[in-house]
């Protein structure tokens, strides 16, 4: 029995890849998300991680837990980890924890190739927060004999997926980086994260890190620049690191500071996952030719 923590757009995109192998179990913690779960064959269980109450009984209800929810918008530890690991911690019945965590933990990394070997530098309370909850699940593991993967994401991108379709940012004229300044940003096409997530539940090593990424090797302007020709778009504005400071948020100027290239030989080889959308013009290619809506 597997549960889903943070049953969102990529727990769904699992839960149709394992309904009918496995009975799969959902956390939620709002009431109108109950009827989209029970559609996709999910059984829901109302719950929320920052009420610790009210998710003590999960421990005996699955074997695998796949863990996708975000941590709280503050600070520098992950409490809902913390919630969470104390509720598994009630039984010894689960022995397979995934995680999904995020490439930002390894900070600014000047566009080097970057394995999962690599120091985390975390440069963003964000990401020290994901840094924090791998560290919380990973003394779990060893504590209790239990398999815990922790997949590090780049960006998640689908056409059909709410918040990750790279359209949206083209057509609102966002800008992007001059050449020179510009960062290398990864990627993932978000139905392969979650064939990458089922791979991790039955074949992810036992306290791992494994980068989850597809074979782009591309630089963020260069990648609006792709779903702009690809859509007959105009090509985002290209502008000095000065410029985009007084244009975009705090938080979205926080992704453009940092720059790698994902080593992704882990998630082939130890996963066995074949990449449907090997790179993002692959992705894109396939969305145009099935017709998605604008």
């Amino acid at each position: 029995m597997l549960l889903i923590v943070g049953c969102g757009d990529v727990g769904l995109r699992v839960a149709r890849l394992l309904v009918g192998r496995w009975r799969v179990i959902a956390l939620t913690s709002s009431p109108n998300r109950i009827d989209a779960l029970r559609a996709g064959g999910i059984v829901p269980l109302q719950g929320n991680l920052d009420l610790p109450p009210s998710i003590a009984r999960l421990a005996a209800l699955a074997d695998a837990v796949l863990h996708l929810a975000p941590p709280a918008a503050a600070g520098t530890t992950d409490v809902r980890t913390a919630h969470l690991v104390r509720a598994l911690a009630r039984s010894r019945r689960v022995g397979r924890i995934v995680y999904a965590s995020t490439t930002g933990v390894y900070g600014d990394r000047g566009g080097e190739l970057t394995a999962e070997t690599a120091p985390a530098r975390p440069a963003t309370d964000r990401a020290r927060r994901r840094l924090d909850a791998e560290a919380r699940l990973r003394r779990f593991g060893r504590a209790r004999s239990a398999r815990v993967t922790m997949l590090r994401i780049p960006g998640i991108y689908a056409l059909d997926r709410a918040g990750g379709d790279p359209r949206e940012r083209v057509a609102r004229g966002m800008p992007v980086l001059a050449a020179e300044e510009d960062v290398y940003t990864g990627h993932i096409h978000a139905d392969d994260l979650a064939r990458a997530c089922v791979a991790a539940i039955f074949r992810g090593r036992s306290q791992r890190i494994v980068n989850v990424a597809d074979d782009s090797e591309l630089k963020m302007g260069d990648y609006f620049d792709l779903v702009a020709d690809r859509f007959a778009l105009p090509r985002p504005p290209r502008v000095s690191r000065g410029e985009a400071a007084a244009q975009l948020t705090p938080l979205q100027m926080s992704f453009l500071a940092e720059s790698r290239r994902l080593v992704n030989t882990r998630m082939k080889r130890e996963l066995g996952l074949v990449l449907r959308q090997p790179t993002v013009a692959d992705g894109l290619a396939v969305a145009a030719a099935r017709r998605v809506p604008e």
